[in-house]
């Protein structure tokens, strides 16, 4: 079942002197269960994408339709958690700010800081925890608010590498088992051969899809095993070649 739709979907940013054109006649499809990527050229429009289909900004022309008003939740680059809030209070944000700070809402938050480890420190103070962990929470106050598609944008650059390839196995993990469908933007194409069940290639700005790309990883199950496949430097080539522009 198709959980997003983006269709003929442009977008043009206004200014006094110029207009500036960052998403063209764009379309794609993600159905439920899927994790999807989304990689391209820098500057290409990437994060506009997410922007809009979030409803932060609206689409010039075309069409963005989810399945329900509930549809989505957004993971930002950087965990953003305040650091005046326990990590308790910090994953019931979302639920407040949607005005959904029930006691059901709450116990399902809580369940979820137990199933992944958070939950003795709850009481804990951002600025205690570990970058993994502290992303870790981030993503339970995603989900608190109970999406069903999570926009991710970028959710590991802000973390050293050895971090981030822990991170990455951690948060697949988490959204697998909690059976959600996920949108990635990425600028690391080893990241999102690891992660996504497909691949969309965007063209530079004004961004439109050039490709499609089927990893065919899902019988390994974790993003750090799929590193190790043997056609994963082979996929990493490809892609190189789909973003610099090169014949294949």
């Amino acid at each position: 079942m198709t959980i997003l739709k983006l269709n003929n979907v442009s977008k043009v940013f206004y200014t006094k002197t110029q207009e500036t054109t960052a998403v063209s006649k764009l379309s794609f499809e993600v159905n439920d269960g899927e994790f999807v990527a989304i990689i391209g050229p820098s500057g290409c429009g990437k994060t506009t994408i997410l922007s809009l289909i979030c409803k932060l900004i609206a689409p010039t022309s075309g069409t963005i339709s989810t399945r329900n008003d509930n549809a989505v939740g957004y993971m930002l680059q950087r965990d953003q958690l305040f650091e005046w809030r326990t990590i308790e209070k910090n994953v019931y944000l979302g639920l407040e700010i949607l005005r959904k700070n029930t006691a059901e809402s709450r116990a399902y938050a809580q369940e979820l800081l137990k199933k992944y480890g958070l939950w003795e420190f709850r009481k804990h103070y951002p600025q205690q925890l570990s970058g993994g962990m502290r992303q870790r929470a981030a993503l339970i106050r995603t989900l608190a608010t109970n999406p069903d598609l999570l926009l991710l944008d970028e959710p590991f650059s802000a973390l050293d590498f050895q971090t981030r390839l822990e991170v990455c196995d951690d948060v697949y993990s988490i959204i697998k088992k909690e059976k959600k469908t996920a949108l990635l933007v990425t600028h690391d194409i080893s990241e999102a051969i690891s992660l996504a069940d497909r691949i969309i290639v965007l063209t530079e700005r004004p961004a439109t899809v050039l490709t499609e790309h089927d990893p065919n990883l899902s019988k390994i199950p974790s993003p750090l095993k799929r590193r190790e496949s043997p056609d994963f430097s082979k996929q990493f080539e490809l892609l190189h070649k789909y973003l610099h522009g090169e014949k294949t």
